[in-house]
């Protein structure tokens, strides 16, 4: 549950960890003020274009905005309502191109590389006695869990609309919520076995041993 990365030997994976995310914080800030969906359409072919260089297995993950698109059709019918299809057309165009972008990151990012580019952010915790690992951890796991959140969903919607023959309905919630508690609780047994913030990225022999009580 620490990773959901694919391996392979794509410029993407060979491609350094911190130079992804600012191409990515890049992007997103030049996607934001794009109105036009034939350049907003053009961006989301070249994101697909890139899961296909992950073969089969990323073809795959683009299966993650399933769960999206009952949002985005009411972002769409909102805006069909008030006269303005084709914002709201640049607006879907826009989240999906966004959300499969970082999703990519994560695809062709290992855990430990992801923590290494984040953790110079909060180097000047070291001051005041905090370790810049945690909270780079936190912001890594949380960009790991945003696609695991989403795939969850997407497996609670479609059992939800299997047993119901209903679209997915606000009583998902409560489920998500208890799968989101779920996937911590196993991810927090993986970090303890690792040695926590400090430990994860060691090799085996550097890590200070267990204590058994």
């Amino acid at each position: 549950m620490l990773s959901l990365y694919i391996p392979g030997s794509s410029f993407l994976h060979r491609m350094p960890a911190g130079i992804k995310l600012i191409l990515l914080a890049f992007l997103s800030a030049v996607l934001m003020p794009v109105t036009e969906p034939l350049v907003l359409a053009g961006a989301l072919g070249l994101a697909l274009g890139l899961y296909a260089l992950l073969g089969k297995e990323g073809i795959r993950q683009v299966q993650l905005v399933r769960p999206l698109l009952p949002i985005l059709v009411i972002l769409l019918l909102l805006h069909a309502v008030t006269g303005f299809v084709m914002e709201g057309v640049s607006v879907v165009l826009r989240l999906l191109t966004m959300v499969l972008l970082a999703n990519l990151v994560t695809l062709t990012t290992r855990m430990d590389d992801m923590m290494a580019a984040v953790a110079p952010m909060f180097r000047p915790l070291a001051l005041v006695g905090i370790s810049p690992r945690r909270p780079a951890l936190a912001v890594t796991l949380v960009l790991r869990f945003v696609p695991v959140l989403l795939a969850v969903y997407g497996a609670l919607s479609e059992a939800w609309r299997a047993r119901t023959g209903r679209p997915a309905s606000w009583r998902l919630i409560a489920p998500l919520a208890l799968q989101a508690l779920k996937l911590s609780d196993h991810v927090a047994e993986a970090l303890i076995a690792r040695g926590g913030a400090d430990g994860l990225g060691r090799p085996a022999a550097a890590r200070p041993p267990r204590r058994l009580s």
